[in-house]
């Protein structure tokens, strides 16, 4: 149940941080960043420790 929780967060951050614009509508590098942290997180939670990919 934790697992799926820590996926369900950092899924969310990763998409607030991907999809993210400021007012002149540009991208920032630290949104992008972290956002793209957060996505391999939540790839390697889902893959590893819910599906049993390796």
């Amino acid at each position: 149940m934790l697992d799926w929780f820590f996926v369900l967060i950092t899924g969310l951050i990763a998409y607030h941080g991907l999809t993210y614009r400021d007012e002149s509508g540009e991208t920032e590098i630290g949104h992008l960043l972290f956002g793209s942290i957060a996505l391999l997180f939540c790839i390697r939670v889902l893959l590893v420790d819910i599906i049993g990919v390796v």
